[in-house]
This record gives C-alpha cells, structure tokens and sequence, in this order.
C-alpha cells in the first residue's frame, strides 16, 4: 500500500461516514428526517450492485442486491424491498421497525467480525514491535502490512509501519504511511513525528519543521518534545551545509584538506611503530582548525581509523601502559577533544561508535595523570553544550562515571575540580538522576565513605563540595532511604566527625565538619532502625559539638539532634544528663531564626520524654521567661514546640500558678483560635491551655473574661 494511494481503503473511511449518518436519520424522531434518510438509503442500495464490507475496510465482494423496482404500499416511504442476503422474497415488502431490526443484526456480524479482525491485527501488530525492537525492520514491515490486511483502518500500524520504514531510508514510504494514519486520526501525533523524520531524511527540513511545530497545536505540553526533535533537525541541517563546504573545498584543491587526507592515510597504513603513528596524530591535531577539517576528518572515516589502528588501539585499552603507549594514548584524546571542539555531529560519531563510552571511562579511570586529564578535556568539551551533555547522559554509565569522579577527590591537582565542576553540571539533569538511582547506594556511597573515613588522604580542600554534591542526590526520597540505612554510612560519618573535632582550628576541617552535619541533618528525617541504633553515637557527639564556638556548627549539631532525639528514648535522658535544657534555653536567647527553631523543637521532645527535663526547664527559665517570648513569634513551628514544652511543664507543682498576673491566657488562647496553616499549632495551644487552667484553676477567670471558654471546650478532647 506505501506510495500509492488505496481505492478500497479511500472508499472505506466515505463510507463509514455516509452510513453513520444514514443510521442516525432513519433513528430519527422527526419524520421529515426520517424519510430523508430511508430514501438515501433506497438510492444507495440502487447505486451499490454489489455490497461492500465497509466497516472492516477489507473490500471483500459479496453477493448482488436484487431491489424490488414496485414495493408495495404498505413500505416505508422512500425505502424499497431488502436483498435476499436477509431472506427477503422478490415482493415481500418490509416495515420500519424491521428495517432497524435488520441493520443492527446486521451491525452485529460486522461488529463480530471486526472482532476477530483487531484480535488477529494486534497479534501481527506485537510480532512487528518485536521485531523492530530487535532492529530487523524489514520482518516487522512484514508484519505490520499482514496486519493491515486485516484491518485496514488500524491507526497503530501505520504509525509503526511508518517508523520502520524510515529506519530502513523509504521515507517516501514512511510518510504515505502517516497520512493514511491522519486519516483514521487527524490529530495523530505520532504521525507528524514519523513524517517529519522521514522529512529530515529526504533533506526537506522546512517541511519537517512545519510537521513538528503542528505538534505543539494539538498538545502544548508536548513543546519540551518538539524542541528536541527539532535541535536535532538543525544538527542534521548543519551537518549537511558542512559537508558540502566540504565538497566545495575538495574541488578546489585546498592544500590543508589535502593533507588532512593524507595523514589519514599514513594513520591507516599498519605495522609502523609508534613515533610514526605519534606524528601522524599531532599532525592531524594541528589541521583542526575550522570545522571543514573536523568534518573532513569524520567523512573520511578518521574516527574509525584511530579505533582499527592495532597499535593505537592497544594504546587505548591497555590497563599497564608503556611510556610510548601513554603519549599516543594522549595524543588520541588531544585529537578527539580538537574533532569535537564545537562540533556536535562528530561529538555523537565519536561517542556512539563502538565501545567508546566504556573506554573513556577507563581512561577516566586511568593512574596516569596526563591521560585522565585529557580525558576529563575531552568530556568537558561535551559538556559546554546541551547537545554535547545530552550524549553523555544517554551513552555513558552514569552509575560508574559518577563513582570515578567522586574518586577525584583523592588528588591534588586541578582534576578533582574538573571532576566535581562536572558533577555539578550533571546533578540538576533528570536522566543524571534517574540513571544513578537503583546503584547510587550500593555502587556511589561506599567510594565515599572511604574518603570520609581517610581524611588525610583526601583533597580537603575538594572534600566539603563532594559532600554538597552528595546532599544534593540523596535529596531524591527513593536514594535517601537507601543511603540512610547504611550502618557502614553513619559508622564513617562519626569517623570524619572525631577527626574534624581534633582538628577544627584548621579551616578545612570545620568546612568539612559543616557539610557533613548538613548531610547527616538531611538523612536523619529517614525513619529506620539504623539510625535508631546509631542514635546514641550520633548524640554523643553532637553533645561534644555544642561545645563549639562556631555557630554554624552549634547550628548544624542542634539540628542533627533534634531529629536523633526521638529515636529514642536512651538518647533523650542522656541528653538531659549532658545539661542539654540550659543548653537550648542558652541558644533561645542567643541564637539566629534557625538556631532557636532546633532548640525549641529539641526542648519539646525532651519536656515530653523527661521529668527531669521539665524540671530543669522550670528551675532555669524563671516565669517562663524565655519560652513566653517565643509565644510571640510569627514561626508556628516554633510556637507550636513551645506550647508542646510548656503542657508538659504545667504538670510541675507549682509551675501555673508563677504564670499568674502574665498573659500566658491570651497568648495561647490566641494561638488554638487562630487560624495557622497547621493545625497542629491549634491543638498543641489548646492542649497547653486547658493543661494550665487544671493546674492553676484561677486562670480560668481570665480565660472567661477573654470568652475563651467555648473554644476551650471544644479543644478538651486533645487533653489526656
């Protein structure tokens, strides 16, 4: 059916329109309708000798109509005798309501029919999906015209035939294909992606970008789509106008192409030895000028030259390198990076040929210094481009790419910035992040818990962003989990912490100590039964760190505290023992926004677990001096573990009554009717205000002179 056009199948997608809307006349409640439509159905039965199988589009001939040229009186107006297909007699005349009868019998077998037409074309239709899966795209051809044998008007088979055909170059084929699928569906997107491919590939690129901008009209949010489809037209563009420069230039003789060419040819020639090989590639390299050279050399085959080359292919893949094997294997990188400076097309040549992406990887890898910085040169040169970091995402093993680069912070020289400038780059990309997933935790983590755990061997400097880097992925709730049930995770983070402890004078070590707080903090919202076995070690030395002068520190250890505490109950009493309440009243008045915030949460979940800890909160903060203030504030995370504490403390003899002639009333009575975005702060005020009225009943004066009485009650069933 390609490339021409189908009489039968045109004649099926008329007809199914024309006796649709002769069906929905003859069904008609008006009368003039009505008889319009059975006298359009008489012409038709008239004009159609010979019955077509219109709804299944199979054009299969059935047997002739025999039209009763005198019905009698008592027929339908405008409707003649039926075939004898329905055993009807040559005079026998027929009612309306017989009519309608036969047409849905007949409706029926077509329908049945159809049936067992779409079971058989969706059986093809999967053998040609694996097939195509299997790139044998003339077997799934096959496949899918068997299955458009059987049901002509199968929209799917279309755009799958059309796909197939574009993969083999018949793009005429391919586009015939998508406008036989518009016709069964005139928004069909899948059809305009196909024929504009197949537009690229005839070089009518204008044409193609019409198709894909129609895209955008029947679905605006498939433009993030579009665009790529379309970058990748203009690559194709580009591709083209610089190949023909290249032509034009071979033409005429240019002496550099020409020596390009034959440089090529020496790099060609086997058996030499190595400094041969060398000169050719410095050569090559220093012709990479302009683009014509960098397309010249791929059109030429340069890259499959350097991969066919015995020797330079040993060079590349060898794990132990001689001295001359390392400086070809150099000279390689420097010419690729030189190829693929700003050149997309020979950017996906290169990394889509062969095993290239493993083998970059290795030379990633490589002890060699001269080697792995080239490499990371050549990858950065990928990435200066979205094209460029588009390639790398789909072709590299981001898993092992990722653990290789973590591994750069072992070095001192400007390769672990390189390495951690490209972890940065990639971390805010989708398919980074997807791709590392599954193996972050298992394959990424323990290369960086050996650094946390060797200090003095990592790059110090390098070490606080590979940390942030890492914060950044575990952010990702699937990964968190993962990492935070790692005992062999939180056992190296308190390693790193006792060493930065003993050495946080040093300014590195406090980075260092900073952003592994910062990681812990993140990692600690997991709740899992590692973290409630290591939380005693992890509070032991967050206690030890509230003894620091820095606040950034103080900061972090409140907070990584303030989520160890409620893993148990252990912790919480050791905490109190430490002195942890004067601590936290100490920080309320001293502290910044999110240092008060930490303290108040961690007063809450020590008054709530401790009597101890209610009573030194009462004996240190006199009147509730301290915590009466935080009422006050506009943080309702803040207010909220302050009510929390201050319910627990009325529970001290004594303790109401100093809040006499105070306007702890309002304050909370202000907070349990307001309306906060959390509910929480409602119910925790409530609970505290209740609390105080049962244990100093003369604030109930001032709650009824403030008519809080009713929304007290109404908060009761929150008091225990």
């Amino acid at each position: 059916m390609a490339g021409k056009v189908d009489p039968e199948l045109e004649r099926f997608l008329q007809e199914v329109d024309e006796i649709t809307d002769l069906v929905e006349g003859i069904r008609s409640d008006d009368p003039a309708v009505r008889d319009e439509a059975f006298q359009k159905a008489d012409e038709k039965l008239v004009k159609d000798s010979e019955e077509s199988d219109v709804l299944e589009g199979c054009g299969v001939k059935t047997n002739r109509t025999l039209i009763n040229k005198n019905p009698p009186s008592s027929a339908p107006p405008g409707y003649s005798n039926l075939p004898e297909k329905y055993g009807m007699q040559g005079n026998e005349g027929m009612s309306q309501e017989k009519f309608l009868s036969i047409l849905e019998r007949d409706a029926e077998e077509r329908g049945e029919r159809r049936k067992e037409s779409e079971k058989l074309a969706n059986a093809l239709k999967e053998k040609g999906n694996a097939a195509f899966k299997n790139e044998d795209y003339v077997t799934a051809v096959q496949y899918y015209t068997e299955g458009l044998e059987k049901l002509r008007d199968f929209q799917v088979l279309y755009t799958n035939r059309a796909q197939a055909y574009n993969k083999l170059g018949k793009y005429e084929e391919a586009i015939t294909d998508c406008k036989w699928a518009l016709k069964c569906n005139e928004n069909c997107v899948k059809a305009y992606v196909h024929m504009a491919k197949a537009n690229v590939g005839l070089k009518k690129y204008e044409k193609a970008r019409k198709y894909y901008q129609k895209i955008i009209t029947i679905d605006p949010n498939l433009e993030k789509m579009v665009k790529e489809y379309i970058t990748l037209l203009e690559l194709d563009q580009k591709k083209e106008q610089q190949e023909k420069r290249v032509m034009e230039v071979l033409e005429l003789g240019n002496v550099t192409t020409k020596a390009g060419r034959e440089a090529l040819k020496k790099l060609s020639s086997p058996n030499k030895i190595p400094f041969f090989y060398l000169g050719g590639l410095r050569f090559l390299t220093e012709l990479m000028k302009e683009c014509t050279e960098q397309t010249l050399f791929r059109i030429n085959g340069g890259f499959s030259v350097i991969n066919d080359n015995v020797i330079l292919r040993r060079s590349l893949v060898r794990s132990q390198k001689e001295p001359c094997e390392v400086e070809l294997c150099v000279s390689v990188l420097v010419l690729w990076k030189a190829v693929c400076h700003e050149n997309e097309e020979n950017q996906r040549t290169l990394i889509t040929s062969s095993d290239t992406s493993e083998l970059v990887l290795n030379l990633l890898s490589c002890k060699e210094s001269e080697i792995y910085k080239e490499c990371l040169a050549l990858l950065s040169t990928f990435l200066s481009t979205e094209y460029g970091r588009d390639l790398l995402l789909r072709n590299l093993n981001l898993t092992r790419f990722m653990k290789i680069l973590i591994g750069f912070t072992n070095y001192s020289d400007e390769a672990s910035d390189s390495a951690m400038k490209m972890l940065t780059d990639l971390i805010p990309e989708k398919k980074f992040r997807k791709n590392i997933q599954e193996d972050f935790a298992t394959h990424v983590i323990p290369s960086f818990e050996i650094l946390l755990k060797n200090l003095k061997l990592a790059n110090r400097q390098i070490l606080p962003q590979c940390i942030s880097i890492i914060g950044n992925i575990v952010s990702d709730k699937i990964i968190s989990g993962r990492v935070a049930g790692r005992v062999e995770f939180w056992e190296s983070c308190l390693i790193c912490i006792d060493e930065s402890i003993m050495l946080i004078t040093m300014a590195e070590y406090r980075e260092i100590l900073y952003t592994l707080l910062g990681l812990m903090i993140n990692l600690s919202m997991e709740q899992c039964t590692t973290i409630q076995v290591k939380a005693p070690d992890i509070t032991e030395r967050c206690i030890s760190l509230l003894a620091s002068t820095d606040g950034g520190i103080l900061t972090r250890a409140a907070g990584l505290l303030s989520h160890v505490l409620p893993q148990s109950d252990e912790v919480v009493e050791t905490a109190v023992k430490a002195g942890m309440v004067k601590k936290m009243l100490t920080f309320i008045k001293t502290g910044e926004k999110t240092t008060i915030r930490y303290a108040a949460k961690i007063l809450a979940i020590c008054s709530t677990r401790s009597e101890e800890a209610r009573e030194e909160i009462v004996k240190n903060d006199k009147k509730f001096s301290v915590l009466m203030k935080l009422l006050s504030l506009d943080d309702e995370q803040v207010v909220g573990n302050t009510a929390v504490c201050l319910s627990h403390c009325f529970e001290i003899p004594g303790a109401a009554a100093s809040l006499l002639r105070t306007d702890i009333v309002r304050l909370l009575l202000k907070h349990a009717g307001g309306d906060a975005k959390e509910t929480s702060l409602q119910q925790n005020a409530a609970i505290a205000l209740g609390k105080l009225c049962l244990a100093e009943p003369r604030h109930k004066i001032q709650l009824s002179e403030l008519h809080g009485l009713e929304i007290l009650m109404s908060c009761m069933k929150y008091i225990k």
